[in-house]
């Protein structure tokens, strides 16, 4: 397995490499999908829309290399010099996310072998990333590919493979390389192993490296989740490989990205369970990611804030998006000016591009019904008229809104292994089976992002923690103690930790520890459970002192249900913020408060509503002296800050509502939309789907 090294490029080099001068706006964009010749139509048409920036190869390997050894890179090449000409700059992705039929054909071993067994040819993402000569296939085609686009001064960056993960990859080839990995780390002392995994529980025990079974069958959760992060590091290193291949043709001022995806609930959702974003991000040059939503009146902006956001955090930068949806779904076709408010909500939270998928409609195969900007018959339509009034804008104020920096006071702490520890031991049924990790991180992002409230997020690996005011734990259920130590200490020097239940449960190996919980956090919280249950019917009851009945005072009986999970909390030394308003769970703390060393320690026993949760978040900003104007005004107005290149503070107005929004502007400026100058304390309107951008 290769080795990561410590950061791959150098913070010189990323700062010369790739440095843009404009906010990127385009499309992924296939020439050999058409189904007759309209290039220069298509050109033309993008250009009027203000499109400067394609994607193109990624999708099309079988047309790059239709027989084994036999290369045709003119639909490429015709592209690149259409762009050349025209003056659009050109993103080339690496095509290995999807193999030729002759490739499966003559070397069936390539194909991924799941749970399920060996997937057969047809879908893409269905081959082992890991296998020999795989990687053979996918290292000539993208040296192939490099050469041909050498040259070109349009193509700015390469995108590495697509969306990638495992792929739940496990055929023998793989458990060969994870028994290796297990030996080499134990060196050798499978005694010390089967302790660390408690293998003695029904006849797990593994008494000779040479008998180390199959990990399709494992009953053994802590085993299971080290074999799952075993296969996130294979993503890692694939995409390490693959940049260490680009690296070698790049000009110094050309980028190398990925577009990560995340957990999908019908639209992004979460954090990716098949891949270690933090990692696998020290390959690129630029974050990227696909950010995909709902629409129409479910339009929120949640989810670009939230996967915005996760993506920034990667490496405390600006990034890419690499695709988001034009129209997309049929419920997703968008209302007048949601295109626009997507658009710059993605600025917002520090993009430095807005990209589509796909620039027209296809006319074929599974993605027939995933509209692009336009529809199957290529002609001017309202998705593609606002598209063009967003290009004049983004045109126009590209100088103002590139590489906008953000400081956040508040980050969530969120955790891969949690999250595959979660799904194989799984919250009770209860009254809402289904909730998992990402329900939770969602619940404290969701209610933090409706108060106006912007953060970023940490690794459990994080040692910086200290610039924050306030760290939010949701459900770190399985971290080893130099985490926890981390969190204990930045509570000692003065920070504000909010955890919620099912932190600090099992130790990196996902082995509960045998002592009272909150382990190594129990002193820090104040309090300390052994019994917990899915709430049924379950209130929470505030203390009755002057500052809960105020905060809290505004909440129905409704609000106050407990979700999903509830530990029977036990103060030592915690004030109780709140108990469990029942006949037999009434004795125990539900929400408590313990002030440890110079800060505060806040611990959420059971999943409150989200109105609970941010009457509890907006008392501590104001205790804390955290709250700004920002917090007078909720969701659906949506308030966000940043300071572009020049310096300048923009403050983001996001509409999402069909209602117009009344708000004021407190230092006023210039509305950079219209040019408008707002004197200090000035009142506006925000029209229903609209937004303004004011610079100070």
């Amino acid at each position: 397995m290769q080795e990561i090294t410590s950061c791959f490029l150098d913070d010189k080099e990323k700062e010369k490499r790739g440095k843009m001068d404009k906010i990127l706006y385009g499309a992924a964009y296939y020439d050999e999908y058409m189904p007759y010749d309209r290039l220069d139509t298509d050109i033309a048409m993008m250009k009027k829309a203000g499109i400067n920036v394609i994607r193109i190869a990624e999708s099309t390997w079988s047309s790059e290399e239709p027989q084994e050894g036999v290369f045709d890179f003119s639909h490429v090449t015709r592209v690149l010099n259409a762009c050349e000409k025209a003056g659009i700059s050109v993103i080339v992705g690496t095509p290995t996310y999807a193999i030729p039929a002759w490739m499966a054909k003559a070397y069936p071993e390539v194909m991924v072998t799941d749970k399920s067994g060996k997937r057969p040819y047809g879908a893409r993402q269905i081959m082992d990333i890991t296998h020999p000569a795989y990687r053979f296939f996918a290292e000539r085609i993208i040296r192939k590919l490099m050469e041909a686009v050498q040259g070109y001064s349009c193509v700015i960056g390469f995108q590495l493979d697509n969306e990638t993960k495992h792929f739940g990859t496990c055929s023998e080839n793989v458990q060969q390389m994870f028994v290796r990995h297990m030996r080499e780390r134990y060196n050798g002392d499978l005694e010390q192993m089967n302790r660390d995994f408690g293998l003695n529980y029904w006849s797990n025990r593994i008494n000779s490296w040479e008998e180390f079974p199959s990990m399709v069958g494992t009953i053994n959760g802590s085993l299971g989740c080290t074999f799952e992060a075993f296969q996130r590091q294979q993503v890692t290193d694939f995409l390490m490989r693959q940049s260490e291949i680009v690296r070698e043709y790049c000009r110094p001022d050309q980028f190398i990205t990925h577009n990560f995806d995340f957990s999908w609930k019908n639209h992004s959702f979460g954090v990716q369970s098949e891949v270690d974003h933090y990692q696998a991000a020290r390959a690129l040059t630029i974050a990227g990611c696909d950010i995909y939503h709902p629409s129409q009146d479910k339009l929120t902006g949640k989810e670009i804030a939230f996967c915005g956001s996760l993506t920034r955090s990667l490496k405390k930068d600006n990034y890419l998006v690499i695709e988001t949806e034009a129209q997309g779904f049929a419920e997703w076709t968008p209302y007048e000016g949601q295109l626009r408010l997507q658009a710059f909500s993605h600025l917002a939270y520090g993009a430095d591009s807005v990209m589509y998928w796909h620039w027209h409609s296809i006319h074929n195969a599974c993605e027939t019904y995933w509209k692009g900007i336009l529809s199957h018959d290529f002609a001017e339509n309202a998705v593609y008229r606002e598209v063009c009034r967003v290009g004049e804008e983004l045109s126009r104020l590209s100088p103002h809104l590139l590489h906008q920096k953000k400081k956040n006071k508040a980050a969530i702490l969120v955790s891969n292994p949690s999250l595959t520890a979660l799904k194989w031991f799984p919250f009770p049924a209860g009254a809402e089976g289904g909730m998992n990790y990402n329900d939770v991180v969602r619940w404290i992002f969701d209610a933090l992002y409706e108060s106006n409230i912007g953060c970023d997020f940490v690794s459990p690996e994080e040692t910086d923690l200290a610039h924050y005011d306030v760290l939010f734990v949701p459900a770190l259920y399985s971290a080893p103690e130099d985490c926890l130590a981390r969190i204990r200490d930045y509570a000692a020097q003065g920070g504000t930790v909010v955890a919620t239940f099912k932190t600090a449960f099992t130790n990196e190996n996902v082995k509960v520890w045998p002592d009272e919980q909150p382990h190594l956090l129990k002193d820090c919280f104040g309090v300390l459970y052994h019994e917990f249950t899915a709430p049924v019917d379950v209130f929470l009851k505030e203390n009755g002192d002057g500052q809960s009945e105020e905060a809290f005072h505004n909440l129905s009986r409704e609000d106050r249900r407990a979700h999903l999970f509830m530990e029977f909390l036990e103060p030592q030394g915690a004030q109780v913020l709140a108990s469990y308003d029942h006949y037999a769970w009434g004795k125990y703390a539900a929400v408590t408060r313990n002030d440890y060393g110079k800060g505060t320690c806040i611990y959420l026993g059971c999943m409150t509503s989200s109105a609970y949760l941010k009457a509890l978040i907006g008392a501590l900003w104001q205790e804390k002296g955290l709250s700004d104007w920002k917090q007078e005004y909720a969701f659906p107005l949506v308030i966000t800050e940043g300071t572009n290149q020049e310096g300048k503070h923009l403050t983001w107005y996001l509409n999402y509502t069909k209602e117009p929004q009344r708000c004021i502007c407190p230092q006023g400026g210039t509305e950079l939309l219209s040019g408008e100058i707002y004197m200090p304390g000035q009142e506006f309107t925000i029209g229903g789907w609209d937004l303004r951008i004011v610079e100070i």
